[in-house]
């Protein structure tokens, strides 16, 4: 399967502040607040390609880069294909967002004040039984992984 190669960029249609994607220490490519965003807001809606969890564990075996996030039990959206940017949000062990499903829907509300200028960040939570991904988010709190600790 291949796919359209876009440059990085924040769809506003899904974005309900001023975000910019830019260089992140963390990984590469993250997104960062182009304005103060408050407490418990929706920030971006995590858009992308509906995929079965056939079709989202085919792709994960047949590209780079993989921008899958499960929906529900049923759906995974693929962010490279049809993605708002917000699938450029880099995984933190001590994140600034948290991800909320509202009407079959992904949002990502912000956990606590973030400041223009911040790159925002998720908790991926991996789950513990899928191969370890080493973290590189720098927080004190950090866990080592991406992937959830099990227990």
């Amino acid at each position: 399967m291949s796919y359209s190669h876009k440059p990085p960029s924040i769809d506003p249609r899904f974005s309900m502040y001023s975000l910019r994607i830019g260089r992140s220490a963390i990984h590469k490519i993250g997104v960062f607040a182009a304005e103060e965003i408050p407490r418990g807001k929706r920030v971006i809606e995590y858009t992308g390609e509906r995929l079965t969890i056939p079709q989202a564990v085919a792709r994960f075996g047949g590209r780079r880069p993989i921008y899958l996030l499960r929906l529900n039990r049923r759906w995974f959206l693929d962010g490279v294909e049809k993605g708002s940017g917000a699938e450029r949000v880099n995984h933190c062990c001590d994140p600034n967002l948290k991800r909320k499903k509202i009407r079959g829907r992904m949002w990502f509300f912000s956990r606590r004040r973030i400041h223009r200028g911040e790159e925002l960040t998720l908790d991926y939570l991996v789950s513990p039984k899928a191969p370890i991904v080493r973290c590189r988010c720098g927080s004190p709190n950090c866990r080592g992984t991406i992937n959830r600790i099990s227990g």
